[in-house]
């Protein structure tokens, strides 16, 4: 509002002869202090208010009052525009807030020690409140949120949101002020003439501002310069308000000598033709005025001593239209309107605030939100005893503590001595098998009970619970949802914990403590990371995509060669299958098979995994028999053979897991059709049972066989008969395959139930079969003992596997295959330890060990997941840890565990269902060349044409290394890459206000620059590559990478565009040839990019000028601060990033040989300065150097390029 001591001198002091005896119902004498705090009773006043007021429609009538601080002028009233509270700020710089239309006080607090409160604007975090130079923000309730404090000699005197985050404010100066909320900063300034803007007020055209001139001015939305300007009164402006496409103005008119005088014509101007109508003469001396449209643009003008006068913009004001507000002699300083339209308020000099209203049950605004009121308080009391309760217990009777007669709760202390639980007894096995040594028995492990649990009951029962089953975390619910106890915590769904540092801080060695690379489940479809281990864990597939290498864009060999190449460097560290997952889902056959999973239905766990896993694994082995199919042995990317496509008739994948089938088709007409096909893969078939009969007794050989050799009636086309007719098919194979894969196809609950039953009649098998045979007595040497320990813990096997441990166990650790031409195939269980006699080795017999389980977990508050456990080989343990042995794992995402060689086999189909089983013939590596040679080549450096059409040579970034460039291990190349958005990141907002990130956002590189770090060409791009994507952007993050729509589109781009598996080769040969690579925050780069560059290979400048637990530093900062360079000014270029961090390290290693003690000073001054500036680099003028001399003479060969 506007500063009325400027107006009219006498009103700052508020003389008696003002108020003083204008009604006799209160007394001037009265001394204010008693009534501070005090609500004035409008019963009480001069002016009576009828008891039953009844309220015309569209009429205004006194609703209520309430005095603040009595004496004390309201120089500011507003509305909150979020809840039902009426706002109020006075003279003293005081605020006070009342609740609803009863005015009952909500809060009050202290704004300014000395300043008047001038403006409030309500925000949905807070309220914004003005004073002559200082902007306040304070939560409802009183607390600060911040504190702006402006220049000395301001005097501002109003302010105006224009947006959530943007605040103009104004006053007697020759500028407006714009402040950004989020930072609260002041992001520009605004000229205005002398003497500056007083009101403000904005519209969907213009900003308006009123100026203590008598003028308004029209500005821009945008740029804030003055449209138009309507030159309203010749003494000074009062108010004015814009609706539609009107502006009404109410002020002062220069009345020579005399001074000012009110004017009581306002001034009406229409903002379509940007003129003046016919001025609107009133009844009363306006100060305020407002539109108030609710069935018609009403003008509501308001004048000092408290009348109210309503009329309409275009007509003429009616004397009966007229309404007093009993100020009780006061006069009025501040006025303001509901959003709703429904309530007015106005603040006097007395420190009153009067609520008046068009309706009895009033709301400030159409939807307001529950205001948080505060609890009452409650004040101790005694309870209430009844009497007649027999239940009430007495102790609720206070009662003084007496020494003299004992209490009932003293009991005598031969009854409160302690009595300690006994210890259970000892393992009668454990006792059996002891051998003592001096004082210390040692004994084998009987599994009896899960490891550091002892059972609280003492009696001898039999433990009846599964020896994995855990005891729940929480207490809650261990009855009503059994499931959160029955999935062991290895098995449940693993998730990362994202902090603000991302991945940096996670704990990967918490859940893998082995050498093993774990994969990474965040990136859409990982679904099958547990296949991926599958696939890796075999020997001759690991070699065989290592060496393929192809020129297709999207092969899916390609990329798991690639991601078998990360994981056999890691060691321990989880890697991510992103760029195999993206080929994958490029792929059609994928999509048609309903591979490719909607995000929704990945979180939400609507997928049937279990189903989903198996056409996956029938997919991926077809999709690599095809394409290692079309090219056989390592090959160049760009080499000048190529072999024509499935000219080779037979692959790897082939050889491995194909089986030659037999497929005969007779018909009842006695016509037999047979076919001859190759088939990967096997599904498990039960027999058919109906509720009504028992389920019979059946061994898995049986069953698998029977699934091999599938017998099955059908409908079939006979050429004999010319019609289709009942066929019977027979499938029948010709040779044993050296990888026996089953889909076992339990995805009912009729096969689950079937499961089941077998499994408990195996086991009740087992119990019986070690009832009858006597324990072995065997009395080795306790360091025996000690020893097999050892290796039961290394590889997961028991001397002896007890009944107990087979619960849930139907499927053979070993089993025999042959294929006679007497009996055709025959399979039965074997003895795991035994060998083959020569006699079955001659018959072609083979013996099939269990390697590969994939159960599919249950577990209904996650959706399940899936998990595999996979039986180790030596070759994977001799390279990653240096010792040859065997050994069962668990394979949950990047949880990696040891397990038992019977867990793998256990299946309770309650939260455990079997999904793919892997059996391998015993010694099958030794026919498969497992050499690994790299097929990456040095031409894939050397020129290639763009896929962009219209890119041109002259638009060339970079200059492709030369023959004689070639690197060389050790040598130096700058690298910095740009990135899109695929997906945004998921978050969720906790109680307490942080941020937690459930999904990151999905990154897809855009453009990857490297540049000579040697040699006459240093800094110079060799690579400087724009990546074309397939797949939607959602933000292509232009600031911070500098990729503009259409650069990675090969249609309308001027780039050098090229796929990703073609860059992903260049860097690849580079990472081999043993290059170091320098840069700033390359971890990042190489994790989106999908590439494992080992520790001494990277130069990473983010670490180079770090302090420990200090924050990391920009590269502009660091250009900035050590190169006098100024870098990414308007968006970031990567060559220019490159470039820079190259020079950094020069500087790092100039700076490193004055010694540590001379670099962490050098340090310290860094972060001093960074603090200083609050890490943003400072402006540069263009003249100061810009180029400055140190940012050209470092690589003058650029200049040329």
């Amino acid at each position: 509002m506007m500063n009325f001591e400027g107006l009219d001198p006498g009103l700052g002091e508020y003389a008696p002869s003002l108020h003083g005896t204008l009604e006799p119902g209160l007394d001037s004498t009265l001394d204010p202090a008693l009534l501070q705090g005090v609500e004035l009773d409008h019963d009480a006043l001069a002016v009576p208010v009828s008891e039953s007021v009844h309220l015309l429609e569209g009429m205004y009538s006194e609703l209520h009052s309430v005095a603040a601080e009595v004496g004390i002028p309201v120089t500011a009233v507003h509305f909150d525009l979020q809840e039902e509270l009426l706002w109020m700020g006075n003279h003293r710089g005081h605020a006070s807030s009342f609740f609803g239309p009863t005015m009952g006080r909500y809060s009050s607090f202290q704004v300014h020690l000395t300043d008047d409160i001038r403006h409030i604007q309500s925000m949905d975090t807070g309220v914004l409140f003005l004073t002559k130079s200082n902007l306040k923000c304070l939560t409802r309730g009183g607390l600060i949120i911040f504190d702006y404090p402006m220049e000395e000699g301001t005097d501002m005197h109003s302010l105006l949101l224009t947006d959530n985050n943007t605040l103009l404010m104004g006053g007697l100066q020759n500028y407006v002020a714009e402040l950004d909320l989020n930072t609260v900063q002041e992001t520009q300034k605004f000229t205005v003439e002398v003497p500056g803007v007083a009101i403000m007020r904005q519209s969907n055209r213009f900003f308006f501002c009123g100026h203590t001139s008598g003028k308004v001015s029209l500005r821009d939305l945008r740029t804030f310069k003055m449209e138009h300007e309507f030159d309203a009164f010749s003494g000074s402006l009062s108010d004015f308000d814009v609706h539609g496409n009107l502006l009404a103005a109410c002020g002062f008119s220069s009345r020579g000598l005399n001074g000012l005088s009110c004017d009581r014509f306002l001034m009406v101007y229409d903002l379509r033709m940007m003129r003046a109508v016919t001025p609107l003469q009133v009844h009363v001396d306006p100060l305020f005025l407002r539109f108030i449209p609710t069935y018609t643009s009403r003008l509501a003008i308001i004048s000092q001593t408290g009348q109210c006068q309503f009329c309409e913009p275009t007509g003429l004001a009616n004397l009966a239209d007229i309404f007093h507000v009993n100020t009780v002699g006061q006069l009025l300083m501040s006025f303001d309107v509901s959003s709703s339209k429904q309530a007015l308020a106005f603040g006097d000099s007395g420190g009153c605030v009067h609520l008046w209203s068009s309706a009895p049950e009033v709301s400030f605004n159409d939807y307001s939100r529950e205001t948080e009121l505060a609890l009452p308080c409650l004040v101790d009391t005694l309870p209430q005893l009844d009497w007649n309760n027999e239940l009430v217990p007495l102790s609720l009777l206070p009662m003084p503590l007496t020494n003299t007669e004992p209490l009932l709760s003293d009991w005598p202390s031969n009854l409160v001595t302690p009595s300690p639980r006994r210890a259970p007894p000892v393992d009668p096995e454990i006792l059996r098998t002891m051998k003592t040594v001096g004082f210390i028995g040692y004994a084998p492990n009987p599994r009896t009970r899960p490891r550091n649990q002892v059972p609280y009951k003492i009696k001898e029962v039999e433990l009846e619970y599964d020896s994995y089953n855990q005891v729940p975390e929480s207490p809650i619910g261990r009855d009503e949802e059994p499931h959160l106890y029955m999935v062991p915590k290895k098995y449940r769904k693993v998730t990362i914990k994202y902090s603000k540092l991302g991945l940096e801080d996670f704990d990967f060695k918490h859940y893998n403590r082995t050498l093993f690379a774990g994969l990474e489940p965040h990136i859409p479809n990982a679904y099958c990371n547990c296949m991926i281990q599958v696939l890796y864990f075999l020997e001759p597939i690991r070699c065989l995509v290592q060496n393929h290498l192809c020129q297709k864009e999207f092969c899916l060999a390609c990329e798991l060669g690639f991601l078998f190449h990360m994981l056999d460097l890691s060691r321990g560290d989880p890697c991510q299958a992103s760029n195999f997952l993206r080929a994958f889902r490029t792929i059609p056959e994928a999509s048609a098979l309903g591979l490719i999973l909607a995000d929704s239905d990945e979180q939400t766990g609507k997928a049937r995994l279990g189903r989903l896993i198996q056409s996956w694994n029938r997919f991926i082995l077809t999709q690599l028999h095809q394409e290692t199919q079309e090219q056989e042995g390592p090959q160049a990317y760009r080499g000048t053979s190529s072999s024509s496509l499935g000219s080779s008739g037979e692959s790897v994948i082939g050889r491995l897991f194909g089986c030659e089938v037999e497929n005969s088709s007779l018909c009842r007409c006695g016509k037999e059709t047979v076919r001859s096909s190759l088939t990967l893969l096997f599904t498990m078939h039960y027999p058919e049972q109906s509720s009504v009969d028992k389920v019979q007794e059946y061994d898995f050989t049986e069953i698998l066989k029977k699934s091999i050799c599938l017998e099955q009636s059908t409908q079939a086309w006979c050429e004999n008969c010319e019609k289709y007719q009942p066929t019977v098919q027979t499938r029948n194979i010709r040779c044993l395959p050296d990888v026996l894969v089953i889909n076992c196809e339990v995805n009912s609950v009729k096969e689950a139930e079937f499961w089941k039953a077998q499994a408990e009649f195996a086991f009740n098998k087992a119990l019986k079969k070690e009832a009858a045979e006597p324990p072995k007595p065997k009395e080795p040497l306790p360091t025996e003992w000690c020893i097999d320990d050892v290796l039961c813990n290394v590889e997961g096997l028991s001397s002896d596997t007890r009944a107990e441990d087979l619960r849930h166990v139907w499927i053979p650790l070993s089993m025999k295959m042959c294929i006679s031409k007497a009996h055709g195939l025959e399979v039965c269980s074997w003895p795991e330890g035994e060998e083959l006699s020569a006699e079955d080795e001659a018959e072609g017999a083979a013996v099939y060990d269990l390697v590969v389980t994939v159960p599919h977990i249950l577990d209904a508050r996650t959706g399940g997941n899936l998990v595999a456990h996979i039986k180790v080989g030596e070759t994977y343990h001799q390279r990653k840890e240096g010792v040859t042995h065997q050994q069962w794992y668990l394979f949950n995402d990047f949880l990696i565990e040891t397990i038992d060689k019977t867990e793998a086999a256990q299946f309770d189909v309650s939260w455990k269902v079997p999904a793919i089983i892997y059996y391998a013939k015993r010694n099958y590596h030794s026919k498969y060349d497992l050499r690994i040679k790299n097929p990456i080549e040095a031409s894939v450096l050397l020129t290639e044409a763009s896929l962009a059409r219209k890119q041109r040579k002259s638009h060339a970034t970079f200059i492709p290394l030369m023959v004689s460039e070639m690197p060389q291990a050790g040598d130096l190349v700058g690298l910095d890459a740009e990135f899109v958005t695929l997906n945004q990141e998921e978050a969720e907002l906790r109680s307490d206000g942080t941020k937690s990130t459930i999904k990151p956002s999905q990154m897809s590189v855009a453009r990857i620059t490297c540049v000579r770090g040697q040699g006459p060409n240093e800094g110079v791009p060799f690579i400087d590559d724009y990546i074309s994507t397939q797949e939607q952007v959602v933000d292509y993050l232009t600031q911070y990478s500098g990729i503009k729509p259409g650069d990675l589109d090969a249609k309308i781009s001027s780039k050098h565009l090229t796929t990703l598996k073609s860059t992903y080769l260049k860097l690849r040969f580079l990472i081999d040839t043993g290059v170091r690579f320098v840069g700033h925050g390359l971890q990042k780069d190489f994790r989106v990019i999908n590439l494992l560059v080992l520790k001494d290979q990277v130069i990473d400048t983010v670490y180079l000028f770090h302090m420990p637990r200090k924050r990391m530093i920009s590269l502009r900062f660091l250009a900035w601060y050590f190169l006098d360079l100024n870098i990414q000014s308007e968006t970031h270029d990567s060559i220019e990033d490159a470039r820079t961090a190259l020079q950094l390290y020069r500087k790092y290693l100039e700076l490193s040989r004055g010694g540590q003690d001379e670099f962490r000073k050098v340090l310290k001054g860094l972060y001093e300065k960074g603090r200083k500036l609050d890490w943003k680099v400072p402006d540069v003028d263009s003249a100061d150097g810009q180029g400055s001399p140190k940012g050209t003479a470092v690589f003058p060969s650029v200049l040329g390029l």
